[in-house]
């Protein structure tokens, strides 16, 4: 019963013993890769990524008609009714509203009445005409009587031609009391309600046409280069994954006296039902070149006078110099155009001392 707690022991203290052993072996190993791995030279790394040259700007806009048209009674008048609100769908030849008639009825009956008795003088002065002839023909009547006769029709006629434009006219201002959409569109704004009283000429209603919409933004004098030249995308806040192209239409000759931007017009040719008038929209420019440019340190610049490289640093620590295509200098760093990948490690600090045979310890990385 003694020898097995005594075997147990005995048995523990071998274990002990080999795993010491292993520990210190395995200490060893590490402690002299680790050695290996500090005796590369550190490099301070930065990732290449290309960017466009002139980022992409965005404004808020709202969607337009492209043509909205104040509608007036052409006649004055009391409006008698008010058939429509805002933001109701009309189609060309609604009725909108409608003066009160009477005053253009009582003129239409007097401008009938007129006519009708321009029309029976007419018709005694050519009676008496054709009678003056027939008695010059026969000797029995002068020269002067028979001018006076046919100055007497001819003064009839033209009576009577006044009578009837007169008729004419008050007609059209009997029709006049009657606003009508001249083409389909939304009722954009309401001047006007029953009971007032509204002068020839004044903006009734504000309608705005169905047909080709636009985004209207406010954009800086130091953007209306590129929006002139540059590409433009719109994108609904209801639907933000949905594009429209868009085109520059219009550009105001003035800034805004309080902002300081300029209203810019942009055409949707491709806008549907989707896209609603009075949304807000995202307006987006772009450089139409599309040039895409990397920026990196100054520091990181290799230059023996031949042509700028870059030590790149690959996964296992060796460096290759790449020539590289310099876009611009700025005050801190430099602008690539190409040469190096899309997220490849370049060496940012002691480029000079680097070697491109020696492999390099990576000590930090930083995106720019």
């Amino acid at each position: 019963m003694r020898a097995i707690p005594l075997f147990d022991g005995l048995f523990r203290l071998l274990a002990g013993a080999l795993l010491a052993v292993a520990l210190v072996g395995l200490a060893g190993c590490n402690g002299k890769d680790a050695k290996q791995e500090l005796s590369k030279r550190p490099v301070l790394v930065t990732a290449v990524h290309y960017v466009p040259q002139a980022p992409e700007r965005s404004f808020v806009g709202t969607i337009k008609p492209r043509t909205e048209t104040d509608l007036g009674f052409r006649v004055g008048g009391k409006v008698a009714k008010r058939l429509v609100d805002v933001g109701q769908s009309v189609e060309a030849g609604q009725k909108l509203a409608v003066l009160d008639q009477t005053d253009l009825k009582l003129q239409a009956e007097q401008a009938e009445a007129e006519r009708s008795a321009a029309k029976g003088v007419l018709a005694q002065a050519i009676a008496s005409e054709n009678r003056a002839k027939d008695l010059r023909a026969k000797g029995w009547a002068t020269d002067a009587q028979m001018d006076q006769a046919q100055a007497a029709a001819d003064e009839a006629r033209s009576r009577f031609a006044r009578a009837e434009r007169s008729v004419e006219l008050t007609r059209n201002a009997l029709s006049y009391a009657t606003l009508e959409a001249d083409g389909p569109g939304v009722v954009a704004a309401v001047m006007v309600e029953p009971g007032q009283v509204v002068a020839a000429g004044q903006a009734a209603f504000r309608l705005a046409r169905i047909g080709e919409k636009e985004a209207v933004v406010a954009i800086p004098e130091t953007l209306i280069t590129r929006a002139t030249k540059g590409l433009a995308d719109v994108t609904l806040w209801s639907e933000p994954g949905r594009h429209y192209a868009a085109k520059l239409r219009e550009v105001a000759p003035l800034a805004d006296p309080a902002t300081r931007t300029f209203l810019a017009k942009f055409s949707l040719p491709d806008a549907d039902d989707r896209v609603v008038l009075g949304m807000t929209a995202t307006l987006t420019l772009t450089d139409p070149d599309k040039i895409r440019i990397a920026r990196v340190p100054l520091s990181a610049l290799f230059n023996q006078g031949s042509q700028p490289s870059l030590f790149v640093v690959d996964s296992t620590g060796e460096v290759k110099l790449k020539p590289v295509a310099v876009k611009a200098f700025e005050s801190e760093d430099v602008l690539i155009a190409g040469g190096v990948d899309e997220g490849e490690q370049v060496v940012t600090l002691g480029v000079q001392k680097l070697d491109p045979a020696e492999k390099v310890r990576v000590v930090s990385a930083l995106t720019f």
